[in-house]
C-alpha cells in the first residue's frame, strides 16, 4: 500500500470510526437535578421545612452534561446531603440540603442514563486506540516508502 492509499484509508477510516462512535459534545444541561440512587431528581423551588433522615450525598459533581456514575449533580458540589422527606416516598421526591442549612425539594424525573458500567469511556479509548494506530500507520508507510527511494 503506497503512502497516498494509506492515507485514504486513514481518512475513511477515522470518519467511520467518529460516524460509529461520536464523543459527546460538552453542552449546558437544561435544568438543575441531582442522581440518587440511578434515578433523576428536577431540582424544584419548593423549600421542605419536614426532612426524615439522611439517605445519601452528592459524589461527583460537573456543569457541564457527560455520563457520570454514582450520586450526580450538575448543580450542586460534592458532598452536598440527600434526605427522604416526612409523609413523602423518595420514588416521589427527596430534600437536597443548600449550603444555608434549608433543604429543597427534588422531584423525580426518571432514571439516570448515565454511565454506569464506564462503557463510553471505553468507547472513547478505543476511538483514540484507532486514531494512534491510523497515524502510527500513515507514519511508517511514509518513512518506508522514503527509504525505498532514496
Amino acid at each position: 500500500m503506497n503512502s497516498k492509499n494509506t492515507f485514504r484509508f486513514g481518512v475513511v477510516f477515522i470518519l467511520s470510526i467518529s460516524i460509529l462512535f461520536p464523543i459527546k459534545s460538552l453542552a449546558d444541561w437544561a435544568y438543575a437535578f441531582v442522581v440518587w440512587d440511578d434515578y433523576v431528581y428536577v431540582i424544584t423551588d419548593e423549600q421542605v421545612s419536614e426532612v426524615d433522615k439522611k439517605i445519601g450525598h452528592v459524589t461527583k459533581s460537573s456543569d457541564r452534561e457527560g455520563t457520570y456514575s454514582g450520586n450526580f449533580s450538575n448543580a450542586y458540589p460534592k458532598g452536598t446531603k440527600y434526605y427522604s422527606i416526612q409523609g413523602i416516598s423518595t420514588d416521589e421526591a427527596i430534600a437536597v440540603q443548600k449550603d444555608n442549612g434549608t433543604f429543597i425539594k427534588a422531584v423525580i424525573d426518571g432514571e439516570y442514563a448515565g454511565n454506569k458500567y464506564g462503557i463510553s469511556n471505553l468507547i472513547s479509548l478505543i476511538f483514540i486506540g484507532a486514531i494512534l494506530l491510523v497515524i502510527i500507520s500513515i507514519v511508517r508507510t511514509n518513512y518506508y516508502g522514503k527509504r525505498r527511494e532514496g
